[in-house]
């Protein structure tokens, strides 16, 4: 099973625990793209809304594009306010496109689903001569001493092939997308901007959001209960709460 559509199974999990995105990050993307309300918006994986609320409270007509029917589902319901948005159950590979309809086509921790060989060529084809791609993703950073260490030690116990970087590390400066995005023959210059933040995070919480990502959806439920019944004890052992740094990539650059 593809990893992408392990989502579809823990939506209101995921619509619950995902963390959004930094308000600056949406207007910096408004800028850059030149858009105004005339504009129209194509959200490659949408999820529950979490960024489509962005361009949602801004007042954009957008597109979005999400293969999980439950996912969509709670889009859906959290969007209901706003009559510019459209939902599309499908993935991005199997839609059939708008050839040249877009001013802004983004995609929010979902373009390293899309199959490589089609993610850059057909999202400029469905962008205006002037459009923009904007890629964003949130990454965590590992957790101060001493919750730190103490989680390695737990993933190297109980999830030894969970225990490298974070699969949303494809997101950072020097990680695979920026040299990805930079080497793309259909965009120009690449734009890149880095937004931190934090958030706090008690027991349940933050194993409900381990429950939301794909490598840990993949594992054994027994060896996933046990991965995360191990994690939410050390987190009760120092305090029940912490918070949790992120940092927010943001790539943009222009159709070629």
């Amino acid at each position: 099973m593809e990893q992408r559509f392990t989502f579809d199974g823990v939506a209101a999990l995921y619509g619950g625990t995902r963390p959004v995105y930094p308000e600056p990050l949406f207007d910096d993307i408004v800028a850059f793209a030149g858009l105004d309300d005339t504009d129209r918006v194509l959200e490659i994986g949408c999820g529950t809304g979490q960024a489509t609320q962005g361009f949602a409270r801004r007042g954009f007509s957008v597109l979005a594009l999400d293969p999980g029917s439950d996912l969509i589902g709670i889009a859906r319901e959290n969007l209901a306010e706003f009559p510019n948005i459209r939902f599309t159950t499908s993935t991005f590979e199997a839609w059939p496109g708008e050839t040249a309809t877009f001013k802004l086509a983004l995609a929010a921790q979902s373009f390293h689903w899309v199959a490589p060989e089609i993610r850059f060529a057909k999202a400029a084809a469905q962008l205006t001569p002037d459009g923009t791609l904007a890629v964003f993703g949130n990454v965590p950073l590992p957790p101060t001493s001493p919750l730190g260490p103490e989680f390695a030690r737990i993933y190297s116990r109980y999830a030894p092939s969970l225990s490298g970087p974070p699969a949303e590390a494809w997101y950072l400066s020097g990680g695979p997308f920026a040299a990805l995005f930079e080497e793309s023959e259909h965009f120009g210059q690449v734009t890149h901007r880095c937004y931190p933040w934090s958030r706090m995070h008690g027991t349940t919480s933050y194993t409900d959001l381990l429950r939301t990502l794909s490598g840990h959806r993949l594992l054994a439920d027994e060896q996933r209960e046990a991965l995360l019944g191990a994690i939410a004890e050390v987190i009760a052992a120092h305090g029940g709460e912490f918070e949790l740094r992120y940092e927010t990539h943001l790539y943009l650059a222009k159709r070629r």
